[in-house]
């Protein structure tokens, strides 16, 4: 799979299969988080439902640690997206359609709704 190229996006883009394999690895680790919040939440849940004093105090910790996880699928998904936004840089900058802007580097002019 390594070297491999794959098309993507339907705009004839090609990605590199070592990035399509970190795309996948992000998104099954944000998929593992997922789930463990889920089981969190559904301990959460039981603890305040029985009301019993032991059980409250430990859903302080359990709060943490879903708060913690949260914040690790926002950064995940950063990661993800500051990737994806490289990678696409990377595969258009030799495309002939965009302009070239001063720094030499391929560029593309939108354009905005009168």
């Amino acid at each position: 799979m390594e070297g491999d190229t794959f098309s993507g996006i339907g705009n004839g883009t090609q990605i590199d299969g070592k990035i399509l394999q970190t795309f996948q690895k992000n998104f099954v680790q944000v998929q593992n988080i997922l789930d463990q919040n889920r089981l969190l939440i559904n301990e959460i849940n039981q603890n305040h439902e029985s009301k019993i004093p032991d059980n409250l105090s430990r859903n302080v910790g359990l709060i943490r640690e879903l708060n913690n996880n949260i914040r690790r699928v926002v950064d995940l998904y950063a990661d993800l997206s500051s990737s994806f936004s490289k990678s696409m840089e990377a595969s258009s900058e030799g495309d002939s359609s965009g302009a070239l802007r001063s720094d030499g580097k391929a560029g593309h002019k939108r354009n905005r709704p009168a």
